[in-house]
C-alpha cells in the first residue's frame, strides 16, 4: 500500500501567517482502484485547518492498492503528514 502519486501538501495561508506547524496521523481507506474511499484523523496536528487540509489532500492520492493474491483488494493504511514552514 504505496503511494502511487501525492500532490504537494502546502500549508494552508492562514496557518502560515499563524506560523501553524504540526503532524497528523490519517487513517484512509484504500479501495482496489487505488482511490481512497474514507479519510479519518487518527491522530490531530492540534490545528483543526492542518488536519483539514491533510485530509483534503490525501482525498486526492493515488493509492498502489494492496492484494490478496493478484485481486487487488480495500484495505486501510495509516499516512503521516508533516506540515513545516520553511525558515
Amino acid at each position: 500500500r504505496r503511494v502511487l502519486f501525492r500532490s504537494n501538501e502546502d500549508v494552508p495561508p492562514l496557518s502560515r501567517r499563524m506560523g501553524e506547524e504540526g503532524k497528523v496521523v490519517l487513517r484512509v481507506s484504500v479501495n482496489a482502484q487505488g482511490s481512497a474511499d474514507n479519510v479519518e484523523i487518527k491522530a490531530s496536528s492540534g490545528s483543526q485547518r492542518l488536519d483539514e487540509a491533510a485530509q483534503k489532500t490525501v482525498r486526492n492520492w493515488k493509492f498502489i492498492p494492496a492484494k490478496r493474491g493478484d485481486t487487488a483488494v480495500q484495505s486501510w493504511v495509516l499516512v503521516p503528514i508533516i506540515f513545516k514552514l520553511e525558515q
